[in-house]
């Protein structure tokens, strides 16, 4: 997949409103370290406090007002399942996440705090790709 410039500019468009604009932060130390000037860009500060909050917002708002209907399924261990929930909700969009049974109590529970519906399946991504799977072809 090729990502041009122009595509930048419209998902940074389309992004305006629904995720915080996160500062950059010098790194002193790490520049001083590399010789050059290092900044560090604050994505912790999102509402899910990753940088996934931009993907799934601009993964969901493509979706046709069908698919909105029926909802989204994914799999995730953290950070996405979180930002597919949060944007989820904002949407309106109803929201399966598989995550594997060993997810730390605290993501499931934020993922969960965001409005998703959560499946613990297996002790890995690789072991929740099946029931994933079967779900979307009753979907």
């Amino acid at each position: 997949m090729t990502v041009s410039a122009t595509d930048i500019q419209n998902a940074s468009e389309r992004l305006e409103g629904h995720i915080i604009r996160t500062p950059f932060v010098p790194a002193p130390a790490l520049s001083g370290l590399l010789g050059c000037d290092i900044r560090l860009k604050l994505e912790n500060l999102q509402h899910t406090s990753s940088f996934k909050a931009r993907g799934a917002f601009i993964a969901m708002q493509a979706l046709s007002d069908e698919a909105r209907r029926r909802g989204v399924i994914t799999m995730s261990a953290g950070n996405h399942a979180q930002a597919v929930a949060y944007h989820a909700r904002q949407m309106g969009i109803p929201a399966v996440i598989v995550m594997p049974a060993q997810t730390p109590f605290a993501k499931v529970s934020r993922t969960r705090a965001h409005g998703a519906e959560v499946v613990l399946e297996g002790r890995n991504l690789n072991e929740c790709e099946g029931l994933v799977s079967r779900m979307m072809m009753s979907w």
